[in-house]
């Protein structure tokens, strides 16, 4: 079982970014990853929710070199799902920083077909996971992500979506993969993206975390617009409206128990009314999160520690 608490932090303190402080009970994978002692990461993972096994997968796979210990640990365990999908999740990520966060048109040649190559070497994982294992959540997580990359379209990314959410209904992390695909960007449409948000919102169990896609939906469409009109836009009422329904429904509910998502929702929130102007909606948010901050979304700002603290000042001094 999680043991993860929202609590209020210390409100003008230096922005903190680092998930295993912010999260210390994570603390205990990343000594196990460190130490390469497979059996505790196993059990790590075990005894946590679909929600915080996809949290701590996104920590793994982002730590550098882990690829050859979770290769011997896949040679060891070949009959074990997790080992490979963790091993895909980091082929994923090695592709990922090689293409860069940059649009198409300012990635290379090169840049993609290594990028690609990666991308297939963890997609041919994940099939032979997903064929032996087909309720294992988190291998269909991580192929949205693929199916996103590998550009395999609309109805393949929803398709492994249906999949996921066959075993894990209400799955926040594979919704946000999804909700990429839907975006302009990925051969979505704006209709499609704020559709498939809100319906998530609505769908969703009183105080889920899974109505931040609504603010996720907006900021995407706030940062494809022309600098002349994305002020505009997020200062509208109907924005504003929507993010208060996504807020109520979600983080300010009395429903809601706090998963390794609730920083990163609250962070969400954050900006997406201080970006609109709503500082006192802003504030609230600020007001439990302190001094936790989040890299995503910030960095669509500038630095990600910085953009916190300014935007958090201006809206606890309007409050």
């Amino acid at each position: 079982m999680s043991s993860i608490h929202q609590t209020t932090g210390t409100v003008t303190g230096p922005p903190r970014l680092d998930p295993y402080e912010l999260l210390p009970e994570m603390a205990e994978l990343r000594t196990a990853v460190a130490g390469r002692h497979w059996p505790a990461v196993q059990a790590f993972f075990d005894a946590r929710t679909p929600a915080d096994q996809t949290y701590a997968a996104v920590l793994v796979s982002e730590t550098a070199g882990v690829e050859a210990f979770l290769a011997e640990a896949a040679a060891a365990h070949p009959a074990a799902p997790l080992p490979r999908t963790l091993l895909a999740y980091r082929q994923v990520v090695i592709g990922w920083d090689i293409r860069s966060a940059d649009r198409a048109r300012n990635v290379s040649r090169d840049q993609f077909r290594q990028f690609h190559d990666w991308l297939r070497k963890a997609e041919q994982l994940l099939i032979d996971v997903c064929a032996e294992q087909p309720a294992f959540p988190l291998a269909w997580y991580v192929r949205l992500i693929t199916a996103r990359g590998l550009e395999l379209g609309q109805s393949e990314a929803r398709r492994r979506h249906d999949r996921l959410a066959a075993v894990s209904p209400h799955h926040h992390a594979a919704q946000s993969q999804l909700l990429q695909q839907l975006c302009p960007k990925w051969g979505g449409s704006w209709e499609l993206a704020h559709g498939f948000a809100r319906e998530c919102a609505s769908a969703a169990p009183d105080g889920s975390v899974c109505a931040v896609l609504v603010a996720d939906a907006h900021i995407e469409h706030w940062l494809d617009l022309p600098s002349s009109e994305d002020e505009a836009y997020m200062r509208g009422v109907p924005v504003r409206d929507d993010l208060r329904f996504a807020a109520e429904v979600s983080v300010w509910h009395p429903a809601h128990r706090p998963d390794a998502n609730w920083i990163s929702a609250h962070n969400t929130f954050a900006m997406a009314f201080s970006l609109g102007g709503h500082l006192q909606d802003a504030a609230r948010h600020f007001a439990v999160l302190g001094d936790r901050a989040c890299t995503s979304p910030w960095n669509y700002l500038g630095d990600p520690k910085a953009m916190f603290a300014k935007h958090r000042r201006a809206a606890l001094a309007a409050r």
